[in-house]
């Protein structure tokens, strides 16, 4: 398939406003040097499949060098690639490739911690007086010995690990081997930030910035506050974990943190264009810090929660529910939405496990989340229709699943290679086994399957993201919701004049659903079929209806 070039010449700083992003994890998009490990490389390689989709940027999650005991997102090098993704040359050579065909590229920043191998670590640990003494977070133990606090970390146990040669503690939110950086000292913010003009001036778009709540921790150590059992949701972590059993006020989502994002963006405000998303992981407060972190244009430009990425089921109240609140809690505020990534459960399988027709599933909720008021996230696979993959415990990978399995199964099942081709071995992700096992079921919706089949998930995508860009009213308009009317979803975008309706049969069987008052004319081109009786449509199952008031 040709793709035609789309000029980057003209800058709009305005881009990611409703802009669509495709995320790539590279270890498994295509392995391009037969390790069985994916790399950027293998990424310029299948950017075509990127832009044929037509979106407009991607994320690349970590390729940083690291240890790669949380496979990338423990960075022992923020300023170099891991011998296993490339080298400088290039991820040079594939964000010109993106460029050429008209793709921003957006790069993946982990500010709130550090491998342990880091050399600032290595430095920080090695006594209580050198010059890096205080760029993590080292606390004395209580005279018991016990840690500083009560304070959990995300991955299981306590924040806090013991080391020997200082003889404290070190906050960890993550693994253990993962250390908290220390942003109360201006020196690391310092540095994160020559970090961050290194990247830009490389020629990247943008950052995804992970954990962006994580990045301050309270001075004065105080314990959390157990959560009342009635507000605990598995939203961010799972429910076995005991994480969820506090309420995160001390070791994160500090008031300190809104003066580094100032920073942060006055930095990427001295290059043209450029735009950044945080992801909030807070199960109780994720849209107020998301509405406190996009205030004022001074701060980040969009954030991400987990309301969309939590295991709860979308119904219409649920939609409305989530965007309202999106709007009470921030005003001034941007969304990024996404209902998969790299850390949950497939949305197919989350949401649809026990749907009988899984593409009808999977084209509704492409549609629904490509027209939702924000900017919009596709993880790599969603537009395959991927499942979760079922692994087997002896080919996990996962440190977060290894720990919390059976009852949680970590990360790895989200992770899985993506499938190109389904005559040959390992779908065209290598030529050799790779770091995870290729699920069967999977090379059966490889992208040779589904090119060119105008029934496939893989082409509904292409000509739905054709047809959104048709209509300005989805990327950049405003949205009012109309009364649900039973598993029906009614809402209409509004931008420049135009009023677009967008109405949604979240159920499996068909559905008779009454317009608004208006002269509504179908519109055409987004791939459903409805009939049309007067004010009344008929919906089929997983099926939806879009029309322009005349």
């Amino acid at each position: 398939m040709s793709i035609a070039p789309q000029s980057v010449s003209a800058v709009d700083k305005d881009w990611w406003r409703g802009a669509v992003i495709y995320q790539i994890y590279p270890r498994s998009y295509q392995d391009s040097n037969g390790d069985g490990i994916g790399d950027l490389k293998g990424i310029a390689a299948r950017l075509p499949h990127v832009a044929a989709l037509g979106v407009d940027a991607i994320w690349i999650s970590p390729f940083f060098t690291s240890p790669m005991r949380d496979f990338g997102y423990d960075v022992s090098n923020y300023e170099d690639v891991d011998p296993i993704f490339g080298t400088l040359a290039d991820f040079d050579a594939m964000m010109t490739e993106a460029h050429r065909l008209g793709i921003k590229v957006m790069i993946d920043l982990v500010m709130s911690h550090s491998s342990d191998r880091h050399p600032w670590f290595v430095e920080s640990r090695s006594s209580k007086d050198n010059p890096k003494a205080d760029w993590y977070v080292w606390a004395d133990a209580k005279p018991d010995g016990t840690p500083p606090n009560n304070w959990l970390s995300i991955f299981g146990g306590s924040a806090w690990a013991w080391d020997p040669t200082r003889m404290q503690y070190y906050m960890h939110n993550f693994l253990t081997s993962q250390p908290d950086l220390n942003l109360h000292n201006p020196q690391v913010q310092d540095r994160l930030l020559d970090v961050v003009r290194f990247w830009l001036d490389r020629g990247v778009d943008g950052f995804r910035l992970d954990t962006i709540n994580f990045y301050f921790h309270d001075k004065e150590l105080r314990d959390n506050p157990a959560l009342d059992p009635s507000r605990r949701n598995a939203s961010t972590a799972p429910a076995v974990n005991p994480y969820n059993f506090q309420e995160h006020l001390y070791d994160k989502n500090r008031p300190e943190n809104l003066e580094f994002l100032k920073r942060f963006r006055a930095v990427l405000d001295e290059y043209p264009a450029i735009a950044a998303v945080g992801e909030v992981g807070d199960s109780q407060r994720g849209l107020e810090i998301v509405g406190e972190y996009t205030s004022g244009g001074d701060k980040m430009h969009m954030c991400y929660a987990f309301e969309f990425l939590a295991p709860d089921a979308l119904s219409p109240d649920r939609v409305e529910e989530v965007m309202r609140d999106f709007d009470a809690a921030a005003p001034e505020g941007w969304a990024c939405w996404a209902f998969s990534n790299h850390d949950v459960v497939r949305h197919v399988s989350r949401w649809g496990n026990l749907v009988a027709d899984r593409d009808a599933f999977a084209k509704l909720y492409a549609a629904l989340l490509l027209t939702l008021r924000g900017s919009v996230c596709i993880y790599q696979g969603e537009e395959l229709a991927l499942t979760e993959a079922d692994l087997a415990y002896q080919d996990l990978q996962d440190p977060y699943g290894i720990q919390f399995w059976p009852e949680f199964k970590g990360r790895d099942g989200c992770r899985t290679p993506m499938v190109w081709d389904s005559q040959v071995a390992q779908g065209g992700f290598s030529t050799v086994k790779p770091w995870l096992p290729v699920p069967v079921e999977h090379i059966l919706r490889a992208v040779s399957v589904q090119q060119g089949d105008e029934n496939s998930v893989l082409e509904q995508y292409r000509r739905f993201l054709a047809f959104r860009k048709q209509h300005p009213a989805f990327a950049k308009g405003e949205i009012a919701f109309s009364e649900p009317q039973g598993d029906v979803l009614i809402y209409t975008r509004l931008y420049d004049g135009e009023i677009v309706l967008c109405a949604f049969n979240m159920s499996p069987v068909e559905a008779l659903a009454t317009l608004p008052e208006g002269n509504w004319q179908a519109l055409t081109g987004h791939g459903f079929t409805s009939n049309n009786y007067g004010n009344k449509i008929d919906i089929p199952a997983w099926g939806a209806y879009f029309a322009r008031l005349a």
